[in-house]
């Protein structure tokens, strides 16, 4: 099932390639991708898709257009093109950092370690948090973080790891303590947002901007959590940062639904016609393969945890995939953007086809996708 799902999505991979070239998939609401110009927070995700079709077949195909994509990569951060906000991660370690992990590519190293500058451009040390969107001083932003980053900040462990810089891993280990603190709930669910007085760091109060309600719990939230802590703990081995996301994990399996498939919040009223988040399914699968390197064999939640796994994957192959839909250009069906906001609730989700696609190569090849260098 596996191998049959990995070679479906590497030949829409291909078809994508071959009919749209070097522009980028965005979302919309219309069961389909528009594709255009490098200027979202999302354009990575679709480079390591094409990294992780390369790692597959070999194929110099997929590898000379992921290269030709990072070279879009590095005019878009030399010309500061719609980097205003955290999310330099997203964007540069499934593309330059990837190009260095798989290609041993220098141009690429070099350029994740200016995404990583870029980044510390958000570390506010008034705070002792990285601002997640908005300028400095921004009344509605500038006291805000978001969940999201903890999938970022990997980017600032890593280029600390390689330069030996220390400002890296020390703006990344406070946001991070941070986030354990304020954005994880007493009940192991997580805050989307929380807001800090941006001149002494004192806290005001955690909220939401996609989920529910303040007080829900966002699905892909609660996912960039379980996989986010799982890459801190990798890179720090602290064991409050594991603990975190077991913890976070083990709220996730709880409050699956029958199939396994989250919807997009975990307190929204189910009804006919409440959004799945596929997308946040699938992230949460690569986190809980994240936390299972780290864990002993014999801990108690190791064997819970795995079936999760496999049941979601399952679920999402089975139920949710385009398999046996060629001219489909998303992997995975069902992904929700913001769906309060009204933007892409029930559609293809790149992200989500980013995680779907890691998820499978790391159950059958071992490959983890791009977020720390392999040994």
């Amino acid at each position: 099932m596996w191998r049959w799902a990995i070679e479906d999505a590497v030949q829409k991979t291909r078809n994508n390639l071959e009919c749209y070239g070097w522009k980028f998939p965005h979302i919309t609401d219309q069961k389909r991708y528009e594709w255009g110009d490098n200027r979202d927070w999302i354009e990575g995700f679709y480079t390591g898709i094409i990294w992780l079709c390369y790692e597959y077949t070999g194929s110099s195909f997929f590898r000379n257009a992921a290269l030709e994509q990072v070279q879009n990569f590095r005019s878009r951060l030399d010309a500061k093109i719609a980097l205003d906000h955290h999310d330099i991660g997203f964007l540069y370690m499934p593309s330059a950092l990837a190009a260095w992990i798989v290609e041993g590519d220098e141009a690429g190293r070099q350029l994740a370690l200016d995404a990583a500058e870029h980044l510390m451009t958000r570390w506010r040390p008034e705070g002792g948090y990285i601002q997640a969107w908005g300028p400095k001083g921004d009344p509605k932003n500038g006291g805000r973080i978001i969940i999201d980053c903890m999938m970022n900040i990997p980017l600032l462990y890593w280029a600390a790891q390689v330069t030996g810089d220390m400002r890296y891993r020390d703006a990344a280990l406070a946001h991070a303590e941070k986030s354990r603190r304020y954005l994880m709930r007493g009940d192991d669910s997580s805050y989307h947002t929380f807001y800090f007085n941006q001149e002494n760091g004192i806290p005001i109060g955690g909220g939401t901007h996609q989920g529910y309600h303040d007080g829900s719990t966002w699905t892909r939230g609660q996912a960039w959590a379980i996989y986010g802590f799982a890459l801190s703990y990798r890179y720090t081995k602290d064991p409050a940062y594991l603990e975190t996301a077991v913890r976070a994990a083990r709220y996730f399996i709880d409050r699956l639904p029958e199939d396994h498939v989250v919807y997009w919040d975990f307190d929204v009223p189910v009804e006919p016609g409440t959004p799945r988040d596929s997308s946040a399914s699938a992230i949460a699968a690569c986190g809980m393969l994240e936390i299972l390197d780290h864990l002993a064999e014999d801990h108690p939640d190791r064997a819970r945890i795995a079936d999760a796994v496999s049941r979601s994957m399952k679920s999402l192959v089975e139920n949710y995939s385009t398999i046996g839909e060629p001219g489909e250009e998303g992997l995975i069906k069902h992904g929700s953007y913001h769906v309060r906001g009204g933007l892409g609730p029930d559609d293809y989700i790149i992200w989500g086809d980013y995680y779907y696609l890691e998820a499978l190569m790391r159950m059958t090849r071992g490959v983890p996708g791009y977020w720390y260098e392999r040994k």
